[in-house]
Order: structure tokens, then sequence, then C-alpha cells
């Protein structure tokens, strides 16, 4: 397995005063996804949990309806790919795949606009199936930070969980934000966890890209240490998804459907 973080000498400044020393930087690998021999798309991903990573992917652009569609994958690390044979591709998919087409998420009128996938693939959460309290939050990025060990040695990463109202049961962390989603997504479906009555952590910017995901994924509480956008709100809202931001030193700012979180007082 290539490694995830590698030493390297710098020059650091402080204060005016410079020291050579050792640092921790943290990799990228380049892969290659394959579906029966045709090149899909490269990735720049950290290695580890490639096939996960690339299941996810998979499932959550429609491309497989689930796991069982997949009749092998196999990661060729040396050479950067990640093969993927299936009989069962999405028709949508073998259809339009060299097509690129934008239309409006859900049907209704609004001035954000995702493509044709994203529309067909985002779940629209109009069960409440999860509450959780404030304190619960704050637990749950708690855990997330405390999990998040090549951040805390690099500086380098995205980190996501899933998680229920008790704490973490899946922690993944990636260069990239969405590849860190897809490898919870990919790990899910090929072990058959459920999903619905679980909670998405994560440590970056809730983007519109990254709400969907969590859509697609399937769940109904986003939890993050960072901001929104205004289009990710807008789709939220859209979507029935509970967005919760800035949780931060027993902070945090509930954006929409906030009928799912319980506020408590400090413990």
């Amino acid at each position: 397995m290539k490694p995830i973080v590698k030493k390297r000498e710098i020059l650091r400044c402080t204060n005016g005063y410079t020291e050579t020393t050792e640092d921790i930087i943290v990799t990228e690998f380049p892969v290659t996804v394959k579906i029966n021999g045709k090149e899909l798309v490269t990735m720049v991903c950290t290695p580890e949990y490639m096939e996960d990573m690339v299941i996810g992917y998979l499932a959550s652009e429609g491309i497989i309806r689930c796991y069982e569609d997949i009749k092998e994958i196999w990661v060729q690390e040396k050479e950067g790919y990640v093969h993927v044979e299936t009989d069962k591709l999405n028709p949508y998919y073998q259809n339009f795949q060299n097509k690129r087409y934008i239309t409006s998420c859900c049907g209704t009128s609004r001035q954000g606009f995702v493509f044709v996938n994203d529309a067909l693939m985002a779940k629209k959460m109009n069960k409440i199936r999860v509450t959780l309290s404030t304190n619960q939050c704050f637990r749950l990025m708690k855990d997330l930070q405390n999990s998040a060990t090549t951040f805390q040695d690099t500086g380098g990463v995205h980190n996501a969980a899933l998680c229920n109202g008790d704490g973490l049961i899946l922690s993944r962390m990636d260069i990239g934000r969405h590849n860190a989603l897809d490898k919870i997504y990919g790990y899910c479906l090929r072990n058959k966890i459920t999903i619905g009555e679980k909670i998405i952590v994560f440590s970056g910017r809730i983007s519109s890209e990254i709400l969907l995901k969590v859509s697609k994924i399937g769940c109904e509480v986003v939890l993050s240490k960072s901001a929104p956008t205004e289009l990710a709100l807008q789709l939220a809202e859209e979507l029935r998804i509970t967005t919760v931001g800035f949780i931060r030193n027993q902070s945090l700012n509930i954006y929409t459907c906030p009928e799912r979180i319980k506020i408590s007082s400090l413990v």
C-alpha cells in the first residue's frame, strides 16, 4: 500500500527565528476508474479504502444502483487503476455518459441548478427519523476531531463520519471532501449498513455538492464545524435536510429544518 503521509525536511520561520526541521506531509494518489475496461474518471485521493471510494462514487452518481450490481472490483495500485466489472450498468448512464444536462434540482422554481443525475439521485427527507440534542452535536463533533489523527499530523485532509446519537460508527479521511463521503457510502453499501437513521459529521464547508452527496447517501442531518453556502441551504430546504454548522466552543448554527435538533443546556 502506498504511504498516506511522508516526512520532509523543511525550513520553519517563527517570530524571526529560522530552523530546519522535519514535517509530516499528506500524499496524493491519482487513480483512474475503469468500468468494463473503459476509462470513466480519474480521481485524486488519499490511497486507502479506494474500493469503497469507487463503490460510493458509482452509487452516488447513479452509475450503479447497489453493490450487488458489481460483479468484480479490484485495485491495481502500482498502475493507478481501479477496475470494475458489471453487466448491470444503469440504463441512464449508458445513454447519457457522454452528455451533461443541467436541470432544476427537484422540479421547483429556484435559481440554483444541478446536473440531471443529481436531480435523479437526490433523496427528499420528508420523514423525521433522527432527532438529537445540541449537546449531542457538540459531542459528535468532538469525537470526529479526536479521530482525525492524520489531520492533526498534517492539517491536509478532510474528515467525515457516519454516526448515531451515541457516537461515531465509521470515520474516513481524504484529501478530497467528496472522497471521504464516498468511502463511507461505499463501505455501508458493501457491508449492508442501514443509513437512514444515521448522521453525517463533516469537517469541511457544506457546499451544494456536499449537501447533494449527503442526500444521495440518504442521511437527513449533516453537522459541520464550518460554514454552508447559500446554494447548499436552498437545496437543504428543498430536500428537507437539517444542516448545522460552525459547531465550535459550545456554539452552533442551525440553518435548515431545526425540528430535528433539541436545544439543551450546557453540561
